[in-house]
């Protein structure tokens, strides 16, 4: 009696383990996914993360505007999408193009893995995860990728990035970017701008579309020419 007293006890904890706790953390996970398709995200897990990180910082606050996307000047999301994810509107998520190009040098050449993020991926990272580069996060950045892709739309995507990226010490977002080092709302960047902006988030503690390093300039006006060879929808189109 008593083992299976045991038995079933065990059976019912390997439930709630195996069963019942993984599909409610996918389900909150849906919910909370679906709840920013309408809401702006105050908050991210980097900002946190950046706070703690700067506490000893006097000097240190965090810089933060959300702005809808009518609300940002086109020329903004164009040069983010030159310079960080030219096929946007054309993966669902990955390039998988990318990834077999980088794992191949790795394999081949012995270079060192880099970046082949592309916007959908760094927008889940940056609303969902705390940076880090374990196997963990990649799957779960995986895992929100495919939610926002279904759940948001290409729009959505462009927007929540825009608006939640990191773009210097402590400033997130287009409109806290183009306030701190431009003095003007997001609303009137040029394209000079944005591709300044744009050119400084690989790395945006370390530049400054303010005052850019040659590299950065040079890397700005790349961005600003292979923007005008790309094609984007009706609502990304020059006025």
């Amino acid at each position: 009696m008593n083992k299976r007293l045991k038995n079933n006890r065990l059976r019912k904890l390997c439930w709630l383990l195996f069963v019942k706790v993984p599909l409610a953390l996918v389900l909150l996970s849906v919910l909370v996914t679906l709840l920013y398709r309408w809401t702006p995200v105050f908050v991210t897990p980097l900002m946190v993360s950046r706070r703690i990180e700067y506490r000893g910082d006097k000097e240190f606050r965090t810089q933060k505007k959300w702005r809808s996307l009518d609300r940002i000047s086109v020329e903004c999301p164009r040069a983010v999408i030159a310079s960080e994810d030219n096929l946007f509107f054309t993966h669902k998520g990955f390039d998988w193009d990318e990834i077999d190009k980088v794992l191949t040098d790795h394999r081949e050449k012995g270079t060192k893995l880099r970046g082949a993020s592309t916007i959908s991926q760094q927008t889940a990272k940056n609303v969902f995860l705390l940076p880090s580069r374990t196997l963990a996060r990649k799957a779960l950045e995986a895992y929100f990728t495919f939610l926002i892709e279904r759940l948001w739309g290409k729009r959505r995507i462009l927007e929540v990035y825009l608006n939640v990226a990191e773009m210097g010490k402590g400033i997130y977002g287009i409109e806290a970017a183009s306030q701190a080092y431009f003095q003007i709302p997001s609303s009137r960047m040029n394209r000079s701008q944005a591709c300044l902006v744009a050119a400084s988030l690989p790395n945006p503690l370390q530049r400054n579309p303010a005052s850019p390093s040659a590299f950065v300039r040079r890397r700005a006006r790349d961005v600003a020419a292979l923007e005008r060879k790309l094609s984007y929808p009706d609502w990304l189109q020059v006025k």
